[in-house]
C-alpha cells in the first residue's frame, strides 16, 4: 500500500510539472510582434520589445528553476531522502514537538539554501538587467535572515498548534484548527502593516499637500473611514509600484509605495485607491476570508482522516507513522484539490477586480484608472497578450485589455 501511495505522489508531482510547463509554452508562443490595437499607447516600439524580452527571460528561467526543483523532489522521493531526515530528527530527540519542528525547519532551510543561487540570479541578474532591482547584497542578506526568523516563529507556531490539536482534541481536531487559522488570518489582516511591514520597510506619514487632500476628500465623500495614509519605501528593493489598504474596522490605513507616487499623477493615484476602496465597500475582504475558511476547512478535514494512515509516512521512507511525514505526504497528495480550489479562487478574484473597477469608475474617474493601469503595466513591463489558458489558471486579475474594455463599457 505504501508503494502505491508513493507512485501516486510521484505521478501527481510529474503531471503538475508537465501541465505548468505546457502553460508556460502556450504563454510564450502567444507573445505578439505587434501591440494590441486597443493598447497602442502603453509602449513605444523599444519598450514593447523590452517587455517581450523580459517575459521570455522569465519564462526560460522559470522552466530551468522548476525543472531543478522537481528533480530534487523526485530524487528525495525515490531515494528515501525524507525517511533519512526522519531518522535523523528521531535520533536527536524523542519529543514529538521538537521532531516536527526540526523536520520541517531543516527541510525548509535546506530547500531555501539549495534554491539560493536561483534567487540571487533572479534578483541581481534578471531584475537588474531590466532595470527593476534596487536591492543591495546587504539588504538581500538581511531580508533572508529576517524571513528565516519569521518562518521559525510563525511557521513553528502554526506547526505546534496543528500538532497539539491533533494530539489533544481528537475528533474536534479540524474544527479547532479551522478556528485557530481563521483567528490568525484576522489578526494578520488587522496588524500586518503594524507588525510585519516595519521589519522590512519604513512607513512614513504622507506629507501635507495636494495628494493627501485629494485622498482624504475622496475618503470623506465615499464614507470610507481612514486612520492614516503612509508612504512605504518600496524603491529600496524594486522600481515596481503598488498600493494597498490594510486593517479592518475603523483602523484602516492606506499604504502607497513611493514608486507609485513618482509614477502616477494625483488623479491616477486616487483612482487606484478608489479601486481599493471598492474592494472594501463590496466586502471582498470578508468574502475572501470566508472562501479561505471553507477551503481550509475542507483541507483540514481531509488531513484529519489522512494523517491517521501510516501508509503516508511509510510512502515517504519512514519506518513508522509520524505526524510530520503524514503531513508532508498529505500536502503532496492534496495538490490536485488545491489546483481546482485555486481556479475557483482566481475566478472569484477576477470578478471582484471588475467590481472594484466599476466602483472606482462610478465614484471617481474611470479614465484616470485606465491611465493608471496603463502606466503600471508599462513600468512593470507587463505582458499585454497572455494566453487565455494561462490567464484562466494563473491570473487573479483580469488582463489590462479586459479591464480597459470593461471600464470603457461602464462610461458609455
Amino acid at each position: 500500500m505504501a508503494q502505491t501511495v508513493l507512485i501516486i505522489i510521484i505521478l501527481i508531482v510529474c503531471v503538475d510539472f508537465i501541465f505548468e510547463r505546457v502553460l508556460d509554452y502556450l504563454n510564450y508562443r502567444n507573445l505578439k510582434e505587434d501591440l494590441p490595437t486597443d493598447l497602442g499607447d502603453v509602449y513605444d516600439t523599444d519598450a514593447y520589445k523590452k517587455s517581450q524580452a523580459y517575459e521570455k527571460v522569465k519564462t526560460r528561467f522559470s522552466i530551468i528553476s522548476s525543472s531543478f526543483s522537481i528533480l530534487l523532489i523526485l530524487a528525495l522521493l525515490a531515494g528515501g531522502g525524507f525517511g533519512i531526515l526522519d531518522e535523523f530528527v528521531s535520533s536527536i530527540t524523542d519529543n514529538t514537538y521538537l521532531q516536527t519542528l526540526c523536520f520541517f525547519g531543516l527541510l525548509g532551510l535546506g530547500f531555501d539554501l539549495i534554491s539560493l543561487p536561483f534567487q540571487v540570479y533572479s534578483t541581481f541578474v534578471i531584475e537588474d538587467r531590466f532595470g527593476f532591482n534596487k536591492t543591495t547584497p546587504l539588504l538581500f542578506i538581511s531580508d533572508k535572515l529576517k524571513g528565516w526568523i519569521l518562518g521559525l516563529l510563525i511557521g513553528g507556531g502554526i506547526l505546534s498548534f496543528l500538532l497539539w490539536s491533533w494530539l489533544a482534541t481528537g475528533q474536534w481536531f479540524w474544527v479547532i484548527v479551522v478556528g485557530g487559522i481563521t483567528g490568525f488570518s484576522l489578526f494578520m489582516a488587522m496588524f500586518y502593516s503594524r507588525l510585519i511591514v516595519p521589519l522590512f520597510n519604513k512607513q512614513s506619514p504622507l506629507e501635507e499637500g495636494e495628494l493627501k487632500d485629494a485622498i482624504n476628500g475622496f475618503a470623506e465623500k465615499s464614507g470610507f473611514e481612514l486612520d492614516h495614509i503612509f508612504v512605504l519605501d518600496g524603491s529600496k528593493r524594486s522600481s515596481k509600484a503598488n498600493a494597498y489598504i490594510s486593517g479592518l474596522g475603523k483602523k484602516k490605513r492606506i499604504v502607497l509605495y513611493d514608486t507609485l507616487i513618482s509614477d502616477l499623477n494625483t488623479e491616477e493615484i486616487v483612482s487606484v485607491l478608489a479601486h481599493e476602496v471598492g474592494h472594501n465597500k463590496k466586502k471582498h475582504i470578508w468574502k475572501g476570508m470566508l472562501m479561505s475558511m471553507l477551503q481550509t476547512g475542507l483541507m483540514v478535514w481531509l488531513l484529519s482522516i489522512a494523517v491517521e494512515k501510516p501508509e503516508l509516512s511509510l510512502a515517504l521512507g519512514g519506518t513508522q507513522a509520524s505526524f510530520y511525514l503524514g503531513l508532508l505526504a498529505f500536502g503532496l497528495l492534496y495538490s490536485p484539490i488545491s489546483f481546482f480550489s485555486g481556479i475557483i479562487s482566481n475566478i472569484f478574484s477576477r470578478k471582484y477586480e471588475y467590481e472594484a473597477d466599476r466602483y472606482a469608475s462610478d465614484h471617481y474617474k474611470g479614465e484616470a484608472l485606465i491611465q493608471a493601469l496603463k502606466k503600471l503595466s508599462r513600468n512593470n513591463l507587463s505582458n499585454l497578450s497572455p494566453h487565455p489558458a494561462y490567464v484562466f489558471f494563473h491570473y487573479s486579475h483580469p488582463t489590462l485589455l479586459q479591464r480597459k474594455r470593461a471600464i470603457e463599457a461602464i462610461s458609455k
